[in-house]
């Protein structure tokens, strides 16, 4: 039984290893796929021409955030509930994911939008919630990165977080409420896309899709040693 017992840890750890390793190739095979899809396969739109190819970043990247600000969220109400390091963990990972993405969204969507509405910028509702939810987050981001942060500071930004969730219904029905400038494409209020275009996307959002997991996954790894090293530090000045 003690064999048994030694040996199952090591075997789980091996094919987690193997697992995690297979999905990182899958990613980059995936993403090489996405790049010929974006600029190969798919047609150059008639009136925005080559701009239009941000499309297949803007959105998927726009979902990564929604999965990333939202597993913060998640995580962030567990550790209020049951303050634990792995919450904590993933909380702080999922954030900077999610704020990672949404920066690019806010880059790639003045883009777009300078093509597309002759401006970069319009306090349209969704880009103005979207801005909004970076700036949660950037602030959430910020308190979790403050030397010397220790609990009252970790769960206040876990509940600055749990709020900051609260601002994403809102950007995904800004369109439909208030009818900004911003188009629906997605769901058929923009025009729709074209057939040839719809593969091109879809390999994108299953591109951003692992690409999120696998970010997450590597931050909160790398978190969760920091803190174990941190713990040894102190462990060590004890003696």
């Amino acid at each position: 039984m003690l064999e048994i017992r030694e040996v199952m840890p090591r075997v789980c750890v091996r094919n987690s290893g193997y697992f995690w390793t297979l999905t990182i190739a899958a990613c980059a095979l995936i993403v090489l796929g996405d790049l010929y899809a974006i600029f190969v396969y798919a047609p150059v739109e008639a009136q925005m021409g080559i701009v239009q190819k941000i499309f297949y970043i803007h959105v998927p990247s726009a979902y990564a955030m929604y999965i990333g600000f939202i597993t913060c969220g998640i995580c962030s109400a567990m550790y209020l509930v049951r303050p634990r390091a792995t919450w904590n963990a993933l909380a702080l990972a999922a954030g900077e994911v999610g704020l990672l993405f949404c920066v690019v969204v806010l880059i790639t969507g003045p883009l777009w939008a300078r093509k597309a509405w002759g401006v970069y910028w319009t306090w349209d509702p969704r880009l103005t919630t979207t801005l909004l939810a970076g700036m949660v987050f950037a602030a959430y981001w910020i308190l979790r990165g403050l030397s010397g942060a220790g609990e009252v500071e970790h769960r206040f930004a876990a509940a600055l977080a749990v709020l900051g969730v609260l601002d994403l219904p809102i950007i995904h029905y800004s369109v439909q409420k208030w009818r900004g400038t911003h188009p629906a494409v997605i769901t058929g209020k923009g025009g729709g896309l074209h057939p040839e275009m719809r593969p091109a996307l879809i390999i994108s959002f299953l591109a951003f899709s692992l690409l999120v997991v696998l970010l997450i996954r590597a931050r909160s790894r790398l978190e969760g040693l920091q803190n174990r090293l941190a713990r040894l530090n102190e462990d060590m000045d004890d003696l």
